[in-house]
C-alpha cells in the first residue's frame, strides 16, 4: 500500500466539524490493505510523494511544487503539461499513482498556505435560493462523503497523430493523456441542493483559483449532469487514500465523470449557476470540435466559430490505444510461438465499452477481444474506504477505462504488416478508421495502428508517434518519405480513389521579416539571457524577441523567459498553431551566425534548456534571529559589504534560497519574501517570517523548517527578483504591473504574513511629512499573537499627527478580552471602512482563500479590477 498522507479524521460518512483540525488528522492507510484484499479489489499502486523540486521547476512560477522526473512535458518548461510513458501507465493497473498522472495545467499553480487548508472556501451564487460560502471543513464534515474509481482523460489525448497530419492549435500529447484514481469526497448534487437551484438555472460554471493570462479558469456543464447521481459528479480532495497532490487540484476540485478532463476544475473556488453555458475565455477557445472544413484561419477570422454551443466537447467519445507490443518492442519468432496483445479502452458518459475488434489484416477481418472490467469489481461491496461510502451496486454507469488483450500466434504477426483496433460502446459509437482533423486537434479517436516489419526472424513495432518532441513513429516516417497521411490509408498505396478533400496540406509559412538581412553574433544573443524586458530564442537559426509576448502569452510569461538565449526549435514548432507561426515575421531580429549557432546547440545538449539568469545568487549571513511569537521570527541577514544596499523598491520582494539539507545543494528551496528592513538600509536585511512547523502528517514549510534550524552564522542565498509588478516611488506616485499611477488613498487588506510590503508602504508614506497619501489597513488573524508587527503599527497610530493612517484588526479565534472585531474579513467591514474614492486603490496580500473571498466582495462594493493589485 502506499504512504498515505492524512486528511480525514476516520472513516464514517458524517463527521463533526468539531472533530477536524490539522493536528489531529488520523490517516486512513492502516486498516484498508485488509478491506481491499478481502472484497478483491484493484489496490492502488506504490506511491511515494516527490519531496524535492525539480531543478527545471526551480526559477519558475512553479518553484513550490515537488514532482517526479518520468513525467513527459509537452510545453516546455513551464507551464507543466505532462504524461507518463504509455507502458509505464498500463503497467501500473486500473489505478495510476499520484506520479504518474497525467497533468494539464494553464498556468502556474496557485501558490497556498498548508495551515490554511480547511479554511479553504468555495461559493455558490447565481441562480440560487440560498447563496452560500463553505469552506473545505464544512465540505468534509456536513456532507455524506463518497470514494469513486473514476478515469479522467485530457480531450487532447493522441493529439500528435493529428498535428502529424497538419498541425493544430495545441500541444503534442501521446497516448498517455489519462489517468484513473479512487476520488473522495461529497456529491455534488448535495452540495447544490443546500443552495436550492431555481427552476431557471440551467448551467453549473464553475472557476478554479489558477490565474491566467486571460483570467482565471472556468468552464460549464449542464446543471441536468451535476443533479443526477447517476452521473458521479462531486467535489474531491482526497486521491487513492491520500490528499490531492498540488498538480491535481489541491485541496479541492471538481471531478466530472465521462467528460473531458477540462470540465473538472482544479483548485475550485467558485460554482455560478446561470442559464446560459458559461462566458469564461477559456470554456469558449478550448475543448470545442469545430468542423473539419474550419481552417486555422478561418477560426482566427470569424470569432462565431468559437461561440457556436453546437461545437463544445463535453462527453468524451470512444477510443482505444495499443500498449503492448510497446513502440520499437523486438520480438524473435523462433523463440516465441504466442504474443498477448495488449491495451486499453474507453467510453464516455457513462456508457461501457462493449467490444474490442483486433485486426492483423488493415481491417478487412477482425477478431474479438476478451475485455477486462475493473471498475465492476467495485460493485460488488458496499464499505467505507478512504473515508467515504464505496457503493457502486445501484449505479450502471461506467465512468472507467477497461483493459483488453488477445492471444495471437506469432507466425500470425510474422505475416501480417501492421495491428489496428477499434472499439464501440453500448450505444455502438465505434471508433472510426479515417482521422476527423479539426483546428484544436481534440477528441482524436481514428483506429490505433501500429506496423509491424521483419528482419532476420526479428519482428519489430512501431506505434504511430511518441508525445512532445520526442521523435519516431510510423506516421512521422510515412510523412518523411511523401506519404499521404490524409486519406484513411496510412499513407500506403490503395486501389480506393478517394480521399477527404476537406483536411488541407499544413501551408508553409515563411517566419522570417522580408528583406531583414541582419547577422546576430552569440555575444549579443547571449546578452539577452538575463534581460526579462527583451529575452530573445532561437528557432530554425532565426533570432526572435520574445518581449511582445510577455503580457499575453498564453502560458505566462514564465513560457517565454524560460527560452531566453536558447534554440527552442523543437519545442516552438511541436506547441504553436499556423496562426502563431504566421506572427513571427514581426519579431524576427536577424539570423544567428552559423557557427554560434552549432556552438548554442552544443552548449543546450539534447535536452536540458537552459532557464534565464535574473540576477546572480549572492550569499548573506544570518546575523541575528529575534523571535516575536510561537511561529514568527525576525531573521537579519548580513551582507558581505557593509556598505551595500539591498537595491528594491518600497513593497518590492527578492528571492531567498534554502538548502532544506545543507549538505545536500540540490535540496534548495526558493520562495518569494519582502523584506520588513527599509530598503535604504546599509549592509543588512530583516526578513520576517511565520514559520510552519512540522505537525502530525504534516512535514512543516518547505522554506520555514529549515530556515528556523539555521544556526547564526550560517549562510543563504538571495537574488533580487524581476517579477516584483509593484513599486511605492513616494508623494502617492506608484508603478503598478508598469504603469505609474497616482493615488491618492490606499486601502489595505492583508492576513499574516502579508503584513510586509503594506508596513514598507504605510513606514514609507508616514515619513515623509509632504506625502499626503492616506492609508487604511484591515488586518486579519486569528489569535492576537497572530497579529505581526503590532506594536509596530500602534507606534504609527500614535505618532500620525496628519491622521494619515488608520488600522483595523479582526481575529477568529479571540480571546476573551479582546475589543475588537471578531470574525472574518466580511462585507460589513470592508463597507464600514474601505471608501470608494477617486484616484483610491486596494492592495491585497494574504492565504489565497482570504484573497479570493475579499475580491468579490470588493467587486460587489463597485470596484473595479484595474484598482484592486494583489501581492
Amino acid at each position: 500500500m502506499p504512504s498515505y498522507d492524512p486528511i480525514i479524521v476516520e472513516p464514517i460518512p458524517v463527521i463533526k466539524t468539531k472533530d477536524i483540525g490539522i493536528s489531529s488528522l488520523k490517516s486512513f492507510a492502516k486498516n484498508e490493505d485488509a478491506f481491499i484484499n478481502a472484497f478483491n479489489i484493484p489496490l492502488p499502486p506504490p506511491s511515494k510523494k516527490p519531496s524535492e523540486v525539480l531543478g527545471i521547476d526551480k526559477d519558475t512560477p512553479d518553484g513550490h511544487v515537488p514532482r517526479d522526473p518520468i513525467q513527459v512535458r509537452l510545453t516546455g518548461v513551464h507551464p507543466l503539461n505532462s504524461e507518463s510513458p504509455l507502458t509505464a501507465l498500463f503497467d501500473e493497473g486500473f489505478l495510476t499513482s499520484p506520479e504518474l498522472f497525467f497533468v494539464r495545467n494553464h498556468g502556474a499553480v496557485p501558490v497556498i498556505e498548508r495551515d490554511d487548508i480547511l479554511n479553504w472556501e468555495l461559493s455558490i451564487e447565481g441562480l440560487v435560493e440560498n447563496p452560500i460560502v463553505l469552506t473545505l471543513r464544512q465540505i468534509i464534515s456536513e456532507f455524506e462523503q463518497v470514494t469513486c474509481p473514476i478515469t479522467l482523460v485530457c480531450a487532447g489525448n493522441r493529439r500528435k497523430e493529428q498535428n502529424m497530419v497538419r498541425k493544430s492549435k495545441g500541444f503534442n500529447w501521446g497516448a498517455a493523456g489519462l489517468s484513473t484514481a479512487l476520488f473522495t469526497g461529497p456529491m455534488m448534487h448535495n452540495i447544490l441542493s443546500r443552495a436550492r437551484p431555481m427552476r431557471r438555472a440551467k448551467y453549473m460554471c464553475m472557476e478554479g483559483a489558477d490565474e491566467l493570462p486571460n483570467g482565471n479558469y472556468g468552464t460549464s456543464i449542464r446543471l441536468s449532469t451535476a443533479m443526477d447521481p447517476a452521473m458521479g459528479v462531486m467535489l474531491s480532495y482526497m486521491m487513492n487514500g491520500e490528499p490531492l497532490r498540488q498538480d491535481h487540484g489541491w485541496p479541492l476540485r471538481a471531478v466530472i465523470p465521462g467528460h473531458i478532463g477540462g470540465r473538472s476544475v482544479k483548485w475550485i473556488t467558485k460554482i455560478t449557476l446561470t442559464e446560459n453555458p458559461s462566458d469564461n475565455w477559456y470554456h469558449i477557445y478550448d475543448n470545442r470540435v469545430l468542423p473539419t472544413m474550419c481552417s486555422p484561419e478561418m477560426a482566427t477570422e470569424d470569432d462565431s466559430w468559437w461561440r457556436d454551443e453546437r461545437y463544445v466537447i463535453q462527453h468524451l467519445n470512444v477510443n482505444s490505444a495499443i500498449a503492448y507490443p510497446q513502440h520499437d518492442e523486438e520480438l524473435v519468432v523462433a523463440s516465441t510461438p504466442t504474443y498477448t496483445i495488449k491495451g486499453y479502452a474507453y467510453a464516455g458518459g457513462g456508457r461501457q465499452i462493449s467490444r474490442m475488434e483486433v485486426s492483423l489484416d488493415s481491417g478487412k477481418t477482425w477478431r474479438l477481444a476478451p475485455i477486462q472490467y475493473d471498475e465492476d469489481k467495485y460493485r460488488a461491496t458496499s464499505q467505507y474506504l478512504y473515508g467515504g461510502q464505496l457503493d457502486l451496486s445501484w449505479r450502471e454507469t461506467y465512468f472507467c477505462w477497461c483493459f483488453w488483450s488477445l492471444e495471437v500466434q506469432t507466425h500470425e504477426l510474422e505475416s501480417a504488416d501492421s495491428i489496428v483496433v477499434r472499439a464501440m460502446d453500448e450505444a455502438l459509437n465505434l471508433q472510426p478508421k479515417e482521422m476527423y482533423w479539426t483546428v484544436l486537434g481534440m477528441m482524436n479517436n481514428p483506429w490505433f495502428r501500429i506496423t509491424i516489419t521483419k528482419e532476420d526472424g526479428v519482428l519489430k513495432f512501431k506505434h504511430p508517434t511518441l508525445p512532445a518532441t520526442q521523435p519516431g513513429g510510423w506516421m512521422e516516417a510515412v510523412k518523411k518519405a511523401g506519404g499521404d497521411l490524409q486519406d484513411g490509408n496510412w499513407g500506403e498505396a490503395s486501389d480506393r480513389a478517394t480521399k477527404p478533400a476537406d483536411i488541407k496540406p499544413e501551408p508553409e509559412i515563411n517566419m522570417k521579416k522580408p528583406g531583414l538581412n541582419v547577422t546576430i553574433s552569440l555575444e549579443e544573443f547571449k546578452a539577452h539571457r538575463s534581460r526579462e524586458t527583451d529575452p530573445w530564442f532561437v528557432v530554425d537559426g532565426e533570432v526572435y524577441d520574445g518581449t511582445p509576448f510577455l503580457e499575453g502569452h498564453p502560458g505566462g510569461a514564465q513560457s517565454i523567459l524560460s527560452t531566453a538565449a536558447t534554440d527552442c526549435t523543437d519545442e516552438f514548432l511541436a506547441i504553436h498553431s499556423e496562426s502563431a507561426k504566421a506572427m513571427m515575421p514581426d519579431y524576427h531580429l536577424g539570423t544567428l551566425d552559423a557557427a554560434a549557432l552549432r556552438k548554442l546547440q552544443s552548449s543546450q545538449g539534447v535536452s536540458t534548456k537552459p532557464l534565464p539568469i535574473v540576477h546572480e545568487w549572492e550569499k548573506v549571513n544570518l546575523t541575528e534571529k529575534t523571535n516575536l511569537s510561537l511561529d514568527t521570527a525576525l531573521f537579519t541577514f548580513s551582507f558581505a559589504d557593509s556598505s551595500k544596499l539591498l537595491g528594491i523598491g518600497v513593497g518590492q520582494h527578492i528571492m531567498l534560497r534554502v538548502n532544506a539539507r545543507p549538505s545536500d545543494p540540490t535540496s534548495a528551496v526558493i520562495r518569494a519574501i519582502t523584506p520588513l528592513s527599509e530598503p535604504t538600509q546599509k549592509g543588512s536585511m530583516g526578513l520576517l517570517i511565520k514559520i510552519y512547523r512540522p505537525g502530525p502528517g504534516f512535514p512543516g514549510g518547505q522554506l520555514t523548517v529549515p530556515l528556523d534550524k539555521l544556526p547564526i552564522g550560517a549562510q543563504v542565498d538571495y537574488r533580487l527578483s524581476s517579477h516584483c509588478k509593484f513599486e511605492y516611488l513616494g508623494q502617492g506616485r506608484a508603478v503598478i504591473n508598469g504603469v505609474e499611477r497616482k493615488i491618492s488613498s490606499f486601502n489595505m487588506i492583508c492576513g499574516g504574513s502579508g503584513i510586509t510590503p503594506m508596513f514598507q508602504v504605510i513606514r514609507a508614506i508616514l515619513q515623509d511629512e509632504e506625502d499626503k497619501t492616506t492609508c487604511t489597513l484591515i488586518d486579519g488573524n486569528r489569535t492576537e499573537a497572530d497579529i505581526m508587527c503590532r506594536s509596530e503599527l500602534a507606534s504609527f497610530v500614535s505618532r500620525d499627527e496628519k491622521n494619515k493612517f488608520q488600522v483595523i484588526h479582526t481575529l477568529t479565534q479571540p480571546s476573551k478580552a479582546w475589543s475588537g472585531y471578531r470574525g472574518r474579513i466580511s462585507e460589513d467591514l470592508l463597507s464600514r471602512h474601505i471608501v470608494r474614492s477617486e484616484n483610491s486603490m486596494v492592495l491585497i496580500c494574504g492565504p489565497a482563500s482570504m484573497e479570493k473571498s475579499v475580491m468579490g466582495m470588493l467587486l460587489k462594493q463597485q470596484w473595479s479590477e484595474d484598482d484592486i493589485f494583489f501581492f
